[in-house]
């Protein structure tokens, strides 16, 4: 287990056919990432 505060950004990721999308928000429910990403395995790797 972990504790919720050693926690400094919470990742989500919705991976579609064509496109995917990241969001990033910090344990205060601030928004730090929230954009499209793209769907090719170099391009992520690059992000």
């Amino acid at each position: 287990m972990f504790e919720i505060e050693d926690v400094g950004v919470f990742l989500g990721l919705d991976v579609g056919k064509s496109n995917h999308h990241g969001h990033g928000l910090t344990l205060a429910g601030k928004k730090v990432f929230d954009k499209p990403l793209p769907n090719s395995e170099p391009k992520l790797r690059a992000v």
